[in-house]
């Protein structure tokens, strides 16, 4: 009997546009950028307040390359506006989509709109809607939420789908699984996420929303408490000092851009500032890389890289050179987040994974005594 092939479709919006993508399987039928004005997204009061907007581009871009809605068996959405949950495939539920609404999570992001689409759409054609490792995964063992502040905790927001998908498939490529793996996995570009992988679980990495980690092109990573303290005291605002964790921070406070590639072109053509920050960049991607080495006691079986940044080969180099003794260094530039949500749509539908239900209590809400 010949296995069946389930067609996805898959929902990723950002900040100014919405990648859409259908897949057969794990072969990809068809992908769209599509572009929004930000003149237009600007108009509306909230993230959620733009879902008709863009809900209408979507189909219309569908439309133009005659993708029929009724041939799809299921709808993914990128997960945004949740509370902590642990990682894999969630079915879209009442919960979800009235969390993903207000974002529950306190942070206003367009991929909000992924759960609210995918289901739009599912429930038009009749199919279910999905969300996959979504940004609030958080597999993270008691100790590496500790801090020395009482009821101050770490946090786990990191590049989830795109890191658990890029150990999916590393394990699959050593004809492992990925429970059965130890990596430490890293997402470098416009922001950095360092992780440690012990037997399928995301068990510690450092806070991209926070403050926490290397430094980015648009954030500041760990930064001293006082230093903190004298930057306020100097008159900056407490949204300047939040902005710095996320869109205003790294490359952008110290040279004046986010383009990793101009950085790393001012430095070699001698600009001591750019050759400083990519260099301390360079530097403190293999001390966290190296930090996660301890959390898995050396029992590491390869160093993941993924992200925009993993095209500049003297950027591998130099975390081959300085972590290569720790593990395999192996390099997947770019990203797989929409193959990523296929994949966990099918290992739902193919029985090979069980699908999860949000219930909207986070995985973690402060220790006992």
């Amino acid at each position: 009997m010949a296995e069946n092939i389930y067609r996805i479709l898959v929902i990723n919006p950002g900040s100014t546009s919405t990648k859409v993508g259908v897949f057969d399987g794990a072969t990809e039928v068809f992908t769209r950028n599509v572009a929004h004005e930000a003149s237009k997204l600007a108009e509306f009061t909230s993230v959620s307040d733009q879902m008709p907007y863009r809900r209408d581009m979507i189909l219309a871009a569908l439309a133009e390359n005659g993708v029929d809605l009724s041939t799809i068996d299921a709808f993914v959405g990128r997960g945004g506006g949740l509370l902590s949950l642990a990682g894999g495939t969630y079915t879209v539920n009442g919960v979800m989509l009235d969390h993903a609404y207000r974002g529950a999570n306190g942070i206003q992001h367009p991929a909000q709109l992924g759960s609210q689409l995918a289901h739009e759409f599912a429930e038009q054609a009749g199919k279910p809607a999905f969300v996959v490792n979504p940004p609030d995964t958080d597999e993270f063992c008691d100790y590496a939420r500790m801090t020395g502040i009482k009821g101050v905790y770490r946090n786990a927001h990191l590049h989830a789908l795109n890191l658990k998908e890029t150990a999916i498939r590393h394990a699959h490529s050593m004809g492992k699984r990925y429970r059965d793996c130890n990596f430490i996995v890293c997402h470098i570009g416009g922001g950095i996420s360092i992780s440690a992988h012990r037997a399928g679980k995301m068990i510690d990495g450092f806070d991209i929303v926070q403050g926490e980690g290397a430094i980015a092109p648009t954030r500041c990573g760990a930064v001293p408490v006082a230093g903190v303290l004298d930057y306020l005291e100097a008159g900056h605002t407490i949204e300047e000092a939040r902005a710095l964790c996320m869109k205003t921070g790294g490359f952008v406070d110290l040279l004046g851009t986010s383009d990793a590639i101009e950085v790393c072109n001012r430095a070699a053509a001698g600009d001591k500032a750019a050759a400083r920050a990519w260099g301390a960049m360079l530097y403190q991607l293999n001390k966290y890389i190296g930090s996660m080495a301890t959390v898995l006691e050396g029992k590491v079986d390869g160093i993941l890289l993924g992200g925009g940044m993993v095209h500049n080969k003297d950027l591998v180099a130099s975390i081959e050179r300085g972590c290569g003794w720790i593990a395999p260094v192996s390099a997947y530039p770019g990203e797989f987040e929409l193959e990523a949500m296929a994949a966990g749509a099918i290992r739902v539908l193919t029985g090979e994974e069980e699908p999860k239900l949000y219930t909207g209590i986070p995985v973690f809400q402060g220790f006992d005594g």
